[in-house]
């Protein structure tokens, strides 16, 4: 695999952007935390019946610092979802039904009971666990030193499974001496991977397999008489690629393997199970190369056992395939390579051959996942674009049509109220006079006929590539650069996959001389357009992409055009990198075209460090501690040439046990916060000074928010018509504006001479107020503005009030302490006593923002407390809403029963909210 594409295409998936969301009010920020806590739905496996699909949904947990995952069920015949597993405690992954649809099992790194003492290596380990998915709680199968790697069912009682041996004399000697050495590349000691089965009637699990390598994944074949098995054989393939990994087959009647395929021609990356036949499809690896595999694409063969011999698939596409096959009776689907998009195709077969079909639908042309169901026309897939969040979809298979097309997953509903940028595909001649393409970003703001700053995002790989599909993710933060008014273009350089052979192969040997040309005049033709101006460019990256964007600073035509340099993980000296990463002679060698060792004159001239005195780039650098993709020490190197020379402002942050991607939320956040702080004050010049002593949602910060919020005098509000009127916000996702604080009592004395209150509690909710009379204020205020007001509908606002959280103006503020319903009505009693010291008066009220208020830019206030609030029912009869403070927060409630004293008024603005 290519030096970067692991961690970058998981960046990828991660989170881009198509066209604005228009005719729709969706004005909330973007927050650094819209990136940081998204959702993702993997792992699909659909029930033999094709009525149900188990999958994994990975959510963040702010508590545990990181993403957890979890197993759903979805009914695929109507809307219905079940949650398995929960919580944030274990991780719980790669669900399958077994083949009469009765049992799931899933890997789980929950404790085992009475597991054994723990081995040479710490830490819980992924086991095999099994459950009814209608009932009951799910039981362990597996308790391996090491964990289990993958699995497959053999029949309705037997589970393979692949996993490495428990621990041998020689490394238990070792942990008794507490002796913490590494051997690199230890061959001799690394525990082999075998293959095992587990038996639910006995309980019993069986060794397999002997093998003396290890094993990497496999499939069964559709008779269950054998397995088809990838084995690594080299601990440092990685490195040099020198042994390559070998395909096994394993017959399970005769207990005997052999190895396929010993000339070395196939390299064989996945395995999958015809449904068509008894053989197998084998996706494979295709390059020029006669000894590294980097850039190449992915061919389809077919196994048949009975011959013994592999085929190649006709897909009749140069480029290869994106992703690999999935069975139907009678051939299959696949994604074919094909730039930016996919092509979404179904192959039937026809005797040796397969007949090719492209499949139309109404996301065909966006579609990114795949899953087929045991019947061929069950179908699930995930569908996104460049402003579209991915969902994954259930639809029929009909031929050549996906029909009947019905979202199943609900996923980053926080994004529903964020504006998406328009972006487009586009296309300019780069290097050679190739044509190039790229994902083009519009600033949120954008106005025809102006310019523009422009930030490059650079994907990783190389051999990567950015597609039409989502792509906001804490490494390439899309939204919140274009809502600062930037453009951003993605380029797809020489280099990138998905274009086909030639065009991935052609900076081998070449590395920066095709691929920095391709991006300089990328921006060239945007500036040429008259959208960006030349004056105001950045560029950014993780991996390769801060590698091509150190070079844009460095080896570029103009260097010292590019204004600013976010420079995520990226190489700066090549010698070091062929020694320390984790793969530098398999990607240096290729890319290069020699070794250090060959040529260390050629290593100093690729090398940017011996560059950097002439940089001028105000530069913020990025790496975890534990990278060995990119080696840290490439940071050091980069921090160190700037700050010594000390021509520009650089900054380095070390995120520490973190490896090429960053897997900590709290690490993801601070690198997102920090590198926006660095864009806002070196390139858009916005950025204040920030107070580290002040804290965002401070008391004294409420203070600063209340000064922002419309006043006539002291009193909240403003005039209109020389009556003071409630303000109005939009809020979150609702279609209407809603009063920003409770009806003052000083706003509805502008209605009402005859309502009386105290002095100096003019900012205090208007309360005692009849239904009625809340009815025709709204009547009147609409009268007066000119505008529509109302009273909110019970159904449109009840979620948005649930939202409240304890802290408020309610009975549990005065008292003190949490009221129970018990504690409740006995202070009832003393309210009551209260009240007939103070007939008529509400004396626990506060002022109408008081307390904290719900949401972020614009906040509102006492949804939870002070007074209840006036609504329309379903019958069209008042329901007194929120809570007050006479009454105790109380979740558990079903209604809760304010005294009229303390009811008021909240005015919403605008139609109904129908969509809710």
């Amino acid at each position: 695999m290519n030096r970067f594409l692991q961690s970058c295409c998981c960046l990828l998936l991660a989170g881009g952007l198509l066209y604005a969301q228009t005719g729709e009010n969706k004005s909330a920020k973007w927050q650094v935390d819209d990136l940081v806590l998204h959702e993702s739905a993997s792992q699909f496996d659909i029930s033999p019946d094709g009525k149900w699909a188990v999958w994994v949904k990975r959510s963040a947990d702010k508590d545990k610092d990181g993403h957890v995952s979890n197993l759903i069920l979805s009914a695929l015949t109507e809307k219905k979802e079940i949650e398995l597993t929960r919580g944030a405690e274990h991780d719980n992954s790669n669900p399958k039904w077994s083949p009469n649809g009765q049992l799931i099992t899933f890997v789980s790194t929950r404790p085992v009971p009475k597991a054994k003492a723990a081995g040479p290596v710490e830490g819980p380990k992924p086991q095999l666990w099994l459950f009814n998915p209608f009932g009951g709680e799910p039981w362990n199968l597996t308790s391996f030193e090491r964990g289990v790697s993958n699995y497959q069912w053999l029949d309705d009682d037997t589970i393979l499974f692949a996993a490495a041996e428990d621990a041998t004399h020689y490394e238990l000697a070792l942990k008794e001496k507490k002796d913490a050495s590494i051997v690199v590349e230890d061959e001799a000691h690394a525990p082999p991977v075998r293959l095992f089965k587990f038996s639910l009637n006995d309980k019993k699990v069986t060794r397999l397999s002997s093998n003396n390598d290890w094993v990497q994944a496999f499939e069964i074949s559709r008779d269950r008489t054998k397995v088809l098995a990838i084995h690594n054989r080299s601990l440092r393939y990685t490195y040099d690629q020198q042994v390559k990994p070998a395909v096994f087959l394993h017959d399970l009647k005769a207990g005997t393997s052999r190895m396929l395929f010993a000339d070395g021609k196939l390299l064989v990356e996945a395995i999958t199970a015809a449904r068509d036949a008894e053989g197998f499809y084998l996706t494979t690896a295709y390059t020029t190369h006669p000894k590294y595999v980097n850039a190449a694409i992915s061919l389809l063969y077919y196994f048949d056992p009975a011959s013994d011999k592999a085929a190649p698939i006709n897909l009749e596409w140069e480029n290869g395939l994106a992703s690999g096959p999935q069975g139907t009776p009678d051939g299959f689907v696949a994604l074919l390579a094909n730039g930016a998009r996919h092509r979404l195709a179904r192959f039937v077969r026809a005797g040796e051959n397969w007949r090719r079909v492209w499949i139309e639908g109404e996301h065909a042309s966006n579609t990114f996942g795949l899953r087929t169901g045991p019947d061929g026309r069950t179908l699930l897939y995930q569908y996104s674009t460049a402003s579209t969040p991915a969902q994954w979809y259930r639809a029929s298979l009909e031929s050549s049509q996906v029909r009947t097309a019905v979202q199943l997953t609900t996923l980053n509903s926080h994004l529903n109220n964020r504006v998406k940028a328009k972006a487009e595909v586009v296309r300019w001649k780069g290097a050679n006079d190739e044509e190039i393409e790229g994902l083009l970003y519009y600033p949120h703001n954008y106005e025809a006929g102006k310019k523009y700053p422009l930030m490059l995002m650079i994907h990783g790989g190389p051999y990567g590539a950015d597609f039409d599909a989502w792509a906001d993710n804490w490494a390439y933060p899309t939204n919140l650069i274009c809502e600062r008014g930037a453009f951003v273009l993605k380029p797809n350089y020489h280099g990138s996959s998905n274009y086909g052979l030639k065009f991935g192969e052609s900076i081998a040997g070449k590395y920066y001389e095709l691929e920095v040309p391709d991006i300089e005049k990328g921006v060239d033709s945007l500036i040429a357009k008259g959208l960006v101006d030349a004056n105001r460019l950045g560029t950014m990256g993780w991996s390769n992409g801060s590698i091509l964007s150190i070079a844009l600073t460095t080896f570029g035509p103009t260097p010292r055009k590019y204004k600013v340099l976010g420079a995520g993980a990226g190489d700066v000296e090549w010698t070091s990198d062929w020694g320390n990463a984790h793969f530098g002679a398999s990607f240096d060698n290729y890319y290069f075209g020699k070794s250090p060792l060959d040529d260390p004159q050629l290593y100093i001239q690729k090398s940017p460090f011996f560059k950097l005195d002439k940089v001028r780039v105000p530069t913020i650098i990025f790496f975890g501690t534990q990278d060995t993709n990119v080696p840290t020490q490439q940071g050091w190197l980069h921090y160190r040439a700037l700050q010594q020379e000390g021509e520009t402002p650089v900054r380095f942050i070390l995120f520490p046990g973190e490896p090429h991607s960053l897997q900590k939320l709290s690490h993801q956040r601070r690198k997102l916060e920090e590198e926006l702080a660095w864009y806002d004050k070196h390139f858009f010049h916005t950025g204040q000074p920030e107070n580290e002593a002040f804290k965002k949602d401070s008391p004294l910060a409420l203070v600063f928010k209340h000064a922002e919020f419309k006043k006539s005098g002291a009193l909240y509000g403003e005039l209109v018509g020389g009556k003071l009127v409630p303000e109005t916000v939009k809020y979150g996702d609702l279609k209407f504006e809603i009063g920003r604080f409770e009806l003052t009592r000083a706003q509805f004395a502008a209605f009402d001479a005859n309502y009386k209150f105290d002095v100096g509690t003019e900012n205090y909710p208007a309360n005692g107020v009849s239904f009625e009379q809340a009815q025709t204020y709204c009547v009147w205020l609409s009268k007066l503005t000119g505008q529509s007001y109302r009273l909110a509908a019970v159904d449109e606002v009840a979620s948005l009030y649930e939202s409240a959280k304890a802290g408020e103006n309610t009975l549990d503020y005065w008292a003190g302490y949490k009221v129970n319903p018990d504690d409740a009505a006995k202070l009832q009693l003393k309210l009551r006593q209260l009240a007939e010291k103070l007939p008529g008066a509400a004396p626990l009220l506060k002022a109408v923002g008081s307390f904290k208020g719900l949401g972020e830019d614009e906040l509102i206030f006492d949804l939870g407390g002070n007074v209840a609030e006036w609504a329309l029912g379903k019958d069209g009869k008042g329901v007194a809403i929120g809570g007050s403070a006479d009454q105790p927060q109380d979740e558990k409630r079903t209604q809760r029963m304010p005294s009229p004293s303390y009811i008021g008024i909240r005015v919403v603005k605008g139609a109904a909210n129908t969509g809710k």
